[in-house]
């Protein structure tokens, strides 16, 4: 999990960002036998309760994919004020094309 400023400053500087009209997703290459991701849902999106719901959404169609993840990935995963009243189809879709055009999602998953 990302979660230091430095971690989020350094996908900004050097990050690659692929868009959605749901969220936008940027990479970075690491050395790391594993994928981290970060999330970052600001105000636009509305209360804490409403950026939470957010992030619990992002988190567990994630660990769905898990399996089809690519090692040596940081992603930072940043939503888009239309996610909040999207469904879980549309989240699942934007998901699947933005870390296939990153380069961090591998091969087929179940859901």
């Amino acid at each position: 999990m990302l979660s230091r400023p430095g971690d989020f400053a350094r996908l900004a500087e050097r990050g690659v960002a692929k868009t959605h009209p749901l969220l936008v997703g940027r990479f970075a290459r690491t050395d790391l036998d594993q994928t981290r991701f970060g999330f970052a849902t600001g105000k636009r999106l509305g209360g804490a309760v409403v950026r939470n719901r957010v992030r619990r959404r992002i988190r567990e169609e994630l660990r769905a994919m898990a399996p089809t993840f690519q090692p040596g990935w940081d992603v930072l995963i940043i939503a888009r004020p239309a996610l909040v009243q999207a469904d879980q189809t549309a989240l699942v879709g934007a998901l699947r094309r933005v870390l296939r055009s990153g380069g961090v999602l591998g091969g087929q998953s179940d859901s």
